[in-house]
């Protein structure tokens, strides 16, 4: 459902924010050693979460990559999948069609425009900081 960046991306802003409720940056090896992700790919990655303010990105010693607290109360995951993916999970046709709608829907079109419209009340409900906060403790997991 999600591209590979964005599941990257959505994993490494819950890392880093439950990192920065305790206080600590994280680099770029930490995280992509956490999420599993290749460097490179996470860097680039990171680097567009940087771009759209939802995560910053210190450079020296004490650098690192955080998430200010505050705002993670309003950085929901909709913005994380529209700054890597864009709107394309909330349009896109079940089958694959170009041309799918109302007016010409596929085999498939009201059960998921169903799906999608409850994947996008979830999107736009939950926060980065809520999903830190059960990772900090442990009722959920980014790897097993």
């Amino acid at each position: 459902m999600f591209s590979k960046a964005c599941e990257y991306g959505i994993k490494a802003s819950i890392y880093i924010a439950e990192q920065s409720l305790v206080g600590r940056k994280v680099s770029l090896k930490e995280i992509s050693e956490t999420i599993e992700s290749p460097t490179a790919y996470t860097s680039k990655i990171l680097q567009q979460l940087c771009r759209n303010f939802i995560i910053n990105s210190d450079k020296g010693p004490t650098g690192g990559f955080s998430i200010d607290v505050v705002m993670m109360e309003k950085i929901k995951l909709s913005t994380i999948v529209f700054a890597l993916d864009g709107d394309s999970i909330y349009n896109g046709c079940g089958l694959g069609l170009k041309k799918c709608n109302e007016k010409m829907p596929c085999p498939v079109h009201d059960q998921f425009k169903l799906v999608r419209d409850e994947l996008k009340k979830m999107l736009e409900s939950t926060t980065i900081k809520s999903l830190a906060l059960d990772l900090e403790k442990k009722i959920t997991f980014l790897k097993r």
